[in-house]
């Protein structure tokens, strides 16, 4: 086992099965850790790993030791939450469809759940306990269960016998790193002392919601102010931890888009809200999303579209040039840079003579340590967008009371702000007394210490120094405006914030006065004793690096005899770099990416250096210049068509103990093995003649759509709207003649709900037909046949898995794969469309030669299109969109928000063939057409990342006995 230190456990959500790109995974831990993060909380979905009940599959994109392999590269340390139940907006919540099945209530210690479980809870248990911290790896936590906080009447809870099962399943499977929990609701459940307990109690906390429709409120009565107190009623033996704060927010189905949920959970936000949880005292923070992702393959929940951006801090095709990636950046490197925080305790102020702000617009919280001593300050209207002037008065200081600044001047807080004040702040020799600028970081190189600052706009800031009794002044180095006094042994600097970079040098010490703009440009990179083995994994790293410059700061090494250092990193133009701290003293090569660099150093040691950018050639096709095939993916309703080899619908009853059917047999797709995308129904009658009507009442979750043909004319259809999952249509039938008739129904399934509440048992919810009528005619004269995905819980593809493909009659045949046989179909294109309802299906090819040692993401974007040829009634189709075989994107027109569809490196052959395969399902009867679909770029930034290994792919092949 190595030696370690953790100087505290600062983690961002990442789920590697949102990013199906093993070769990508590095990436988002790489930025993550840039961030001065050390951890990354992961879930693993169940859904994915056992489709087929009995038959655990844990490969290819779906394998975790390359995911805990590129955590031990990036140094970042793993908090495991595999479930079994993960809720995580994905489809069932982690659960697999096949669980409808159970008479069993999910979440609950009846025998056949837990039966169901335990194949899962053995495998993937034994997988995360090869990568412990104890076998040399990066999982120091792990979490049974997931926001284990609600039941409906009835239910035992929270159940001790369940809860303990779940802990026992687990660490019979070889786990021994302490356990935590995450409470939804912070009430204590499961914490240490009672039955079935956990390790390490934590909670969890979204105080903004999700309603991202007004980003610009802040509602009030959000900010909580209790948790700490509540922490030590429920668990004061373990370490304050909040294993879910948020980080963003999902976006339902119609909803204002992912922009508007980074504007409501933005930089501002993390000043307020991060720096109040600090104020608790927090050690164990994770922030949920920090990468969000795809939903891609189906693997959503049916609340949720496409798109799991979330408004993180790093966007969903892994870029950062968010605002809050930057904040997040001087949030982090603060709190890891001050180990005393760690030890700190806030103060509970009982004496109301004793008072930290003068301001009673403002409000504060003392935490204090064996010597350092944090206020955080903040508006009591946590939402005012205000500025308020104060001093501040801190009893108990090395010097006694102090009362700053000592200049003559206010202080200001600008609104949605908050500050972090720091008080006999100690970096190792050096004190300083009090500091009203926020610290980012600071290092000690061979006895020398470098100290960087930053503040806000238009603020004024004074700091003490305890060095030289305050006789000796400091020598200015960079720029200049900050005055000097000695001041009862102290030097006292004060200064209004500059957009100029400035610096002062005081004996063994020298301080950076930055802008917060300045700030967000600098990076602290620790270098690794052992470059196969990255920090924070060493007992210490070797030294730590502080650069200013460049979109992003991956990682460095320095040669064994000291004179070459490497910077690997991400630039997006031409871009100064200086290394302000850590180069080596006779530096004689230093490369980016490998490539040389001239470079200059001072007697300070200090480099200076330009990192080239050359803007790369960039050519993508046209989607609408070239060609494309097409056939009819609803074959289904021609007189021809047999569906022998369907399902018979015969089940006279149904398992799923949430609905009972009212039909004659179960027609719910999960009774079937059908849990993901499309759902076809065909139902042959006799006709009598004197039938007009037909009402159906389907299921799909939020946003789905139904159509409905008697033989081959459509009926009408379900268009769907944001928040139904449920469609109640009566359709007039064409005149029905004597003689043998089929209707054909089309039901999408959106995903399956979540299992939030233990009880309800929502993931049960069943997918497809619930009630049909055919006029006055017995419900028992319609003989109904159904299919889904190709194999249904078998499912052929082992490469995508169990969600990826629907039951459309393209995906069934495999015509969504690379290299489908396309000779005989018609030239068309999906900007052409179809003229009439149905369900289109569109393949076309081309070939990338995208520039290397860029990362450029590309894009689908679609325009939405309001109405058909822009004349008509509302124009409702939904497409499928996959890219070599893999289904990423999910587009709605009539319900929207997504218009723009991120597809990853190594889906996409960034250097060779593509196929790209969409449906088109016109729902109305006069059809549909893509107004435009483009495949655009994302800005291009020269990285050292280097090449991303394709996936692999499997191309088309017949399969046996395709229907």
């Amino acid at each position: 086992m190595a030696d370690f230190v953790i100087r505290m456990f600062y983690s961002g959500e990442f789920h590697p099965f949102r990013l199906p790109v093993p070769g990508l995974w590095l990436d988002v831990f790489q930025k993550i850790r840039s961030a001065g993060y050390t951890g990354v909380s992961f879930y693993v979905d169940w859904a994915l790993h056992e489709g087929q009940p009995g038959k655990f599959e844990a490969d290819g994109v779906f394998a975790w030791e390359p995911f805990f392999d590129a955590a031990r590269k990036a140094g970042i340390y793993l908090l495991a939450r595999p479930g079994p139940y993960i809720n995580a907006e994905v489809s069932g919540g982690g659960y697999p469809g096949w669980l409808q099945r159970l008479k069993g209530h999910p979440r609950t210690a009846d025998e056949d759940y837990i039966a169901a479980s335990d194949l899962y809870a053995k495998s993937i248990g034994a997988i995360i306990a090869k990568a412990q911290i104890t076998n040399g790896g990066p999982i120091i936590l792990f979490q049974p269960e997931n926001e284990y906080s609600g039941a409906v009447k009835g239910f035992p809870f929270p159940d001790p016998k369940y809860f303990q099962q779940v802990i026992d399943q687990f660490r019979r499977a070889g786990i021994v790193v302490p356990f935590v929990s995450n409470d939804a609701s912070n009430g204590g459940r499961n914490a240490p002392g009672q039955p079935a307990a956990v390790d390490i109690y934590g909670h969890d906390g979204y105080p903004l919601g999700f309603d991202c429709a007004q980003p610009n409120v802040w509602p009030p009565n959000k900010l909580p102010t209790d948790w700490r107190s509540k922490h030590l009623q429920q668990s004061p033996t373990t370490p304050f931890s909040i294993i879910e704060f948020q980080g963003g927010a999902f976006d339902p189905w119609g909803g204002p888009g992912f922009d508007k949920c980074l504007s409501l959970v933005n930089h501002e936000f993390e000043r307020v809200f991060y720096k109040n949880i600090f104020s608790f005292g927090v050690t164990i923070f994770n922030i949920y999303m920090t990468y969000g992702g795809t939903n891609w393959g189906n693997l959503g929940h049916a609340g949720g579209y496409t798109s799991y951006d979330y408004g993180a801090m790093i966007a969903e095709d892994r870029n950062v040039f968010r605002e809050k990636y930057s904040e997040a950046k001087l949030e982090a490197n603060f709190i890891v840079a001050s180990p005393s925080y760690l030890t700190a305790e806030p103060q509970i102020v009982n004496d109301s003579s004793i008072y930290y702000v003068n301001n009673k617009k403002l409000t504060s919280t003392l935490l204090k340590g064996n010597k350092t001593q944090y206020l955080i300050v903040r508006h009591k209207d946590y939402s005012s967008s205000d500025s308020n002037s104060f001093l501040v008065t801190v009893p108990n200081t090395s010097a006694g009371e102090v009362t700053i600044p000592q200049g003559g001047v206010y202080l200001v807080l600008n609104g949605r702000d908050s500050k972090t004040l720091v008080f006999d702040y100690e970096m190792n020799k050096i004190l300083i007394l009090y500091s009203t600028a926020e610290v980012f970081t600071w290092k000690e190189y061979n006895g020398k210490t470098i100290l960087v600052v930053y503040s806000g706009p238009n603020e004024q800031h004074e700091m003490a120094v305890a060095l030289s009794n305050g006789s000796e002044l400091p020598k200015a180095l960079l720029g200049s405006g900050i005055s000097a006094a000695g001041v009862d042994g102290y030097t006292i600097l004060s200064w209004k914030t500059s957009n100029e970079d400035r610096a002062l040098q005081l004996g063994p010490l020298t301080i950076y006065f930055v802008d917060r703009n300045s700030a967000y440009k600098h990076w602290v990179i620790d270098i690794p004793r052992d470059p196969k083995q990255l920090a924070p994994y060493t007992n210490e790293a070797e030294r730590s690096l502080i650069i200013k410059g460049g979109y992003l700061i991956r990682s460095a090494t320095i040669s064994q005899n000291g004179d070459t250092l490497n910077i690997v990193g991400d630039t997006d133009s031409t871009t100064p770099l200086k290394i302000i701290g850590g180069a080596p003293p006779k530096l004689k090569t230093l490369t980016f990416n490998g490539q040389p660099l001239k470079f200059a150093q001072d007697s300070n040691t200090i480099v200076t250096t330009t990192v080239p950018y050359t803007a790369p050639k960039i050519s993508l096709p046209d989607l609408n210049a070239l060609t494309w095939y097409y056939t009819d993916s609803l074959p289904e309703i021609q007189s021809k068509y047999s569906d022998a080899q369907w399902s018979k619908a015969d089940y006279p009853k149904t398992d799923n103990t949430l609905r009972n059917i009212t039909t004659p047999t179960s027609l719910y797709g999960s009774e079937y093995g059908f849990h993901a995308g499309a759902l076809v129904y065909r139902g042959h009658f006799q006709g009598i003649g004197n039938e007009s009507t037909l009402y159906l009442q389907a299921a799909g979750g939020s946003a789905f759509g139904m159509s409905a043909f008697l033989d081959d004319q459509h009926i009408g259809s379900f268009v769907g709207y944001d928040s139904a999952s449920i469609g109640n249509s009566t359709f007039d039938l064409p005149k029905v003649t004597p003689g043998l008739h089929v209707l054909t129904v089309v039901v999408d399934n959106m995903g399956l709900q979540e299992n939030w509440i233990v009880g309800e048992d929502e993931m049960k919810t069943p997918r497809g037909i619930l009630d049909y009528k055919l006029d006055q005619r017995p419900k028992e004269d319609i003989t109904w046949k159904l299919t889904g995905n190709y194999g249904g819980e078998a499912h052929i593809d082992k490469a995508r898995g169990p969600l990826n493909e629907g039951g459309l009659w393209a995906e069934r045949q495999g015509y969504h794969l690379p290299s489908p046989p396309i000779e005989d179909w018609k030239k068309s294109k999906p900007t052409d469309g179809i003229a009439k309802a149905g369900i289109a299906w569109y393949v076309t090819s081309f070939d990338l030669n995208m520039p290397n040692g860029f990362d450029i993401p590309l894009s689908f974007r679609f325009t939405n299109s309001s109405t058909p040829y822009e004349a008509g009634p509302a124009h409702a189709y939904r497409v499928n969109l996959y890219v070599n075989g893999w289904q990423f994107g999910k587009y709605v027109n009539n319900i929207g928000p997504q218009t723009k569809f991120p597809v990853p490196e190594g889906i996409w052959n960034y250097h060779g063939k593509n196929w790209v395969a969409m449906s088109l399902w016109a729902l109305d009867p006069w059809g549909a057409r893509l107004k435009d679909v483009k495949l655009v770029a994302g800005p291009a930034v020269q990285t050292g990342y280097g090449r991303v290994q394709m996936v692999d792919s499997p191309k088309f092949s017949q399969r046996p006995s395709v229907y």
